[in-house]
């Protein structure tokens, strides 16, 4: 049943617990459900970690766009993440060196096979002008992971901070920059998906590791790397890929919450 209801100008929250048979476990999943929707322009995003999204807070930055004008509606979707968040996130076919990321396939299925349909149901929308998927770190890999691999449903990805660094080998190991990058390699070896765009956030103060020593924190270093693969394949446009970084921008919530209207603006505005 719905725990947490709030009511703002334009939007409705509720908070429901959807039990899941590919994850095993009840999963906390808060709606952001526009008053006002016109379903043929109704576009979804769904979000990981959506636990940190009060802390932004969401909420009002999203009920200020759509109130302003500023966006078209969106059913914005915050999943909660699991007890076992390094297992449920990660990418789908690949395990990191350590072997992170043992459930993300089920993760994936969770998505397509019960989160969807049941956004679908309830809320009787046929489909959407565009699905987005978007996550912070950890959970911005994964939903970048799921866009890619699935372009049929997916046409947006918005990733802040992601854990792009998600490799085969670890850094003792004989590791190759050039091909231990797990999402890196995936679209390299991928190919261009016509109408799906990519937004890119870092934080000049993400961290401090360079593993190669160029001056470059890895974040700002992996996210570049991806975006020059996603360049040859063709992605050029700043409505097809943006990216922006925050000089004073940190690992954590209050700068994704930051960069946030950025990314609403940039993937549904009017």
């Amino acid at each position: 049943g719905a725990m947490v209801n709030e009511d703002l100008k334009t939007l409705l929250v509720e908070q429901k617990l959807l039990k899941s048979n590919f994850l095993k476990r009840t999963v906390t999943v808060d709606f952001y459900l526009p008053k006002n929707i016109h379903p043929s322009e109704l576009s979804l995003l769904l979000i990981n970690d959506g636990q940190d999204l009060s802390k932004m807070p969401f909420d009002e930055m999203l009920d200020q766009l759509i109130d302003s004008n500023g966006i078209k509606p969106v059913v914005c979707i915050g999943i909660h993440a699991g007890a076992d968040r390094k297992n449920e996130y990660g990418t789908a076919n690949v395990l990191d060196f350590a072997g992170r990321g043992a459930k993300a396939k089920a993760y994936n299925q969770f998505i397509l096979g019960e989160l969807l349909p049941y956004i679908h149901t309830t809320y009787c929308v046929d489909q959407f002008e565009q699905k987005a998927f978007a996550g912070f770190s950890l959970g911005g890999l994964t939903a970048l992971d799921m866009t890619w691999n699935y372009p049929e449903v997916f046409s947006v990805a918005g990733i802040f901070s992601g854990s792009l660094w998600w490799r085969t080998k670890s850094l003792d190991d004989d590791y190759n920059e050039e091909t231990d990058r797990i999402m890196n390699q995936q679209i390299k070896e991928g190919s261009y998906h016509p109408g799906q765009r990519f937004f890119f956030t870092t934080g000049s103060l993400d961290e401090t590791d360079d593993r190669n020593n160029n001056g470059i924190i890895d974040s700002i270093d992996d996210t570049m790397s991806l975006i020059e693969e996603l360049n040859k394949h063709g992605y050029i446009s700043e409505y097809e890929v943006k990216y922006m970084n925050f000089e004073d921008g940190k690992h954590d919530v209050a700068t994704w919450g930051r960069a946030m209207p950025y990314f609403l603006l940039w993937a549904f505005s009017k």
